[in-house]
């Protein structure tokens, strides 16, 4: 396992769309593996394969929501999930507002809107389909990770005036070091 290299804005990368993966085998599950390493090590919940820059539909997330116990280790919290070729089939009319925060764009929230709740489909690393419907954060995080397969980021679903913000915000801290 490795840790990759995460893509930032302004790269170009970032908007692209991701091709589907072709096959499930040893070379995705190996992908997966150090995008989970790579998560975990940037203190993610979440990364779409385009983020490290290889451009497949594949997705990470990893809530760690459960609570630890003082003693406990923060391993012990995972709950890894793997998506390949994830597709949304359905969305909510009711809507959602969570503080969203993204690895390509460091250090920099805003307040996005979405879909309460959506179904998607998926592979797992067996090569095996599932279907399943999430709310929450895991439908909040699927749907930004499923937007970054698609060329789409976070800041894409605020406002241009609060966008302009963000991004000389991201830009003043990058000068500063």
């Amino acid at each position: 396992m490795a840790i990759l290299p995460i893509v930032e804005v302004p790269d170009a990368r970032l908007r692209e769309t991701a091709v589907p993966v072709a096959e499930v085998n040893d070379a995705v599950r190996g992908i997966v593996a150090d995008m989970f390493e790579t998560m975990y090590d940037a203190h993610g919940i979440g990364l779409a394969a385009v983020q490290v820059g290889i451009m497949q539909r594949i997705v990470v997330i990893d809530l760690q929501e459960r609570e630890l116990a003082e003693d406990e280790p923060r391993e012990a919290a995972r709950e890894p999930r793997s998506f390949i070729n994830p597709e949304m089939t359905w969305l909510s009319e009711e809507v959602s507002s969570y503080n969203e925060g993204c690895l390509s764009i460091p250090d920099q929230y805003a307040e996005v809107t979405r879909p309460d709740r959506c179904r998607v489909t998926w592979l797992d690393t067996a090569g095996e389909r599932h279907e399943a419907e999430f709310d929450g954060l895991l439908s909040t995080c699927m749907q930004h990770e499923i937007d970054h397969l698609n060329g789409v980021l976070f800041i894409d679903h605020i406002s241009r005036l609060k966008r302009g913000m963000l991004m000389k915000k991201l830009e003043k801290l990058r000068r500063a070091g």
